[in-house]
């Protein structure tokens, strides 16, 4: 996995942008809130799972480590995981936020 193929991945989602990384941190939004994040890593991407719980068991499982400056619930995948378990972090960070958005973007999003 590298960061291009994550780039590819996030950018099939639908609504989703990535941000100038001259101006801010080099991330993944959806409807202005992040769901990917690189920031300087070169390691791997940051990702939002659903709980700190979760977060918690993907690290002491191994599958992930602590994502430095996020909230606990935010997990940083490695890119020498498996592919398939990127793309499934990816997805379901991208879920996660989605779900947040209010209704009137969410449907925006929908029907682009």
């Amino acid at each position: 996995m590298s960061r291009n193929l994550v780039n590819q991945i996030c950018a099939a989602c639908p609504g989703a942008s990535a941000t100038d990384p001259t101006t801010e941190l080099d991330s993944w939004k959806v409807g202005g809130k992040m769901f990917a994040c690189f920031g300087n890593r070169t390691d791997g991407v940051c990702l939002k799972t659903d709980s700190v719980e979760t977060a918690a068991m993907l690290i002491d499982a191994g599958a992930a480590t602590k994502a430095p400056y996020f909230h606990k619930s935010w997990v940083l995948a490695s890119f020498d995981s498996d592919a398939d378990e990127i793309r499934h972090r990816i997805a379901t960070s991208y879920n996660i936020i989605f779900k947040t958005l209010p209704k009137k973007v969410r449907d925006s999003i929908a029907q682009a």
